[in-house]
C-alpha cells in the first residue's frame, strides 16, 4: 500500500491491477456513472458506508466507487482521465495541476490531527535529537512534508538527518525491525511503528493544524458538463456524515472492516483525523493567515513544493477551489 503522495509520477498511468470495485451504484437517471476513487485513509473509508448505505442514489448520482490499494495508483488514473473524481491531499492536487491536470477542490473531506506522526526510537526524546539519526520516510510524501515542518521549528533541515527512502509501508517495516532510528508514517501504519518496543510519536500532524487536508478532486471537465453530479457527491457525503453520527456502531464496522483491522484499533484514528462538518468546509474555503485557510495553505504548500523541486511551476490557485457545492448544500440545509 502506497502513501498519500505530494509528489505524483503522471507519466504513464494506468489503473492498478490490484483495485477493487466497491460499489456501483445506480441514481436511476440513466446519467453515465461517476468513477470516484479512494484509498486508505480514514478520512476516505466513509465513501464505504456511502455505497453501502445507498446514500449516492438517495443524492441523485451514479458512481462507480473503486477502492486502490495503493494512492498512487488512484492520483495517475484522475490525471489520466480513468477516474471523474478521487480523494486527494491538497499537496497532491497542486502537484497534479502543475504537472499539467485539470482538477478542482470541491469539498474538504478531512484535516489530520495526529495520524500523520514521526514515530522515534528508545532514546529519542526531542526534534534535536534526530540530528544525524536515520529516518525511514517515502520522500515526496506528506509525511516528508511534516518531518520538514518539524525540523524547521528546531533548527534542522532535511541535510541534518539521514532520510532512508522507503514506502510508506517498508519504512514502518524498517523501524519495526530496527533498521532506522525513526520513521515518518501515516495510520494505519502508526500502529505498525508503535509495536516497537519503546518507541513513541516524537510530534504529529495535531502539532501543525491545518498543514494537511484532504479532500474530494474532481476533474474539470466533470465540473462543467455534470455539476449536478458533483453536487450529488458533495451531497451524498454529508448524508453519509448524518448517517454515522447517528450510528456510530455500525458506521464502525464497516469502517474497520474497509481499513482492515479491529473497531477497537479503529476508535483510535478517530481522534487523528479530524472529519469536517459542512460548517466547518464552508469556511475551510475562505480566505485567512493561517494553515486553516485552504487559499493560505495551498500558497504555503505551493512555496514548500517549488523550493524542494516537486513542482516546477506555480499555478493558479484561486482556479483550484470550488466551495460552491459545499455552499449550494449550507443554503439547503433546513
Amino acid at each position: 500500500m502506497s502513501s498519500r503522495r505530494i509528489a505524483a509520477l503522471l507519466a504513464g498511468a494506468v489503473l492498478a491491477a490490484g483495485m477493487l470495485l466497491s460499489s456501483a451504484c445506480s441514481g436511476g437517471n440513466g446519467d453515465p456513472k461517476v468513477r470516484l476513487g479512494f484509498s486508505a485513509w480514514p478520512g476516505w473509508f466513509p465513501w464505504q458506508i456511502a455505497a453501502e448505505k445507498g446514500f449516492f442514489k438517495e443524492a441523485g448520482v451514479s458512481v462507480d466507487l473503486v477502492y486502490f490499494e495503493s494512492y498512487l495508483d488512484s492520483i495517475n488514473a484522475l490525471a489520466a482521465g480513468q477516474l471523474d473524481a478521487n480523494c486527494q491531499t491538497l499537496n497532491d492536487t497542486i502537484s497534479s495541476v502543475a504537472a499539467g491536470s485539470d482538477q478542482v477542490i470541491v469539498l474538504v473531506n478531512d484535516n489530520s490531527t495526529g495520524n500523520d506522526a514521526i514515530i522515534v526510537s528508545e532514546g529519542i526524546n526531542a526534534i534535536a535529537d534526530l540530528k544525524g539519526k536515520r529516518i525511514g520516510v517515502e520522500v515526496g510524501v506528506v509525511d516528508h512534508y511534516l518531518l520538514v515542518l518539524g525540523l524547521a521549528k528546531a533548527g534542522l533541515s532535511a541535510s541534518d538527518v539521514q532520510l532512508v527512502n522507503l514506502e510508506t509501508g517498508a519504512a514502518a517495516a524498517a523501524f519495526v525491525a530496527g533498521q532506522v532510528d525513526a520513521v515518518a508514517v501515516f495510520a494505519p501504519f502508526t500502529t505498525q511503528a508503535l509495536s516497537r518496543p519503546g518507541s513513541k510519536v516524537l510530534f504529529s500532524s495535531a502539532d501543525f493544524p491545518g498543514a494537511i487536508s484532504d479532500h474530494l478532486v474532481v476533474s474539470r471537465k466533470l465540473l462543467k458538463e455534470r455539476p449536478e453530479a458533483v453536487q450529488g457527491l458533495v451531497d451524498a457525503w454529508f448524508l453519509t456524515l448524518d448517517w454515522m453520527a447517528r450510528n456510530p456502531e455500525e458506521a464502525l464496522k464497516i469502517l474497520s472492516k474497509r481499513a482492515g483491522v479491529s473497531p477497537e484499533e479503529y476508535r483510535a484514528y478517530d481522534a487523528g483525523t479530524t472529519i469536517f462538518t459542512l460548517e466547518q468546509n464552508v469556511r475551510a474555503f475562505e480566505p485567512g493567515n493561517d494553515l486553516t485557510s485552504l487559499p493560505y495553505a495551498a500558497k504555503t504548500i505551493q512555496e514548500f513544493l517549488l523550493e524542494n523541486r516537486f513542482i516546477e511551476r506555480e499555478i493558479d490557485l484561486e482556479r483550484l477551489f470550488d466551495a460552491s457545492f459545499v455552499r449550494k448544500r449550507m443554503e439547503a440545509k433546513p
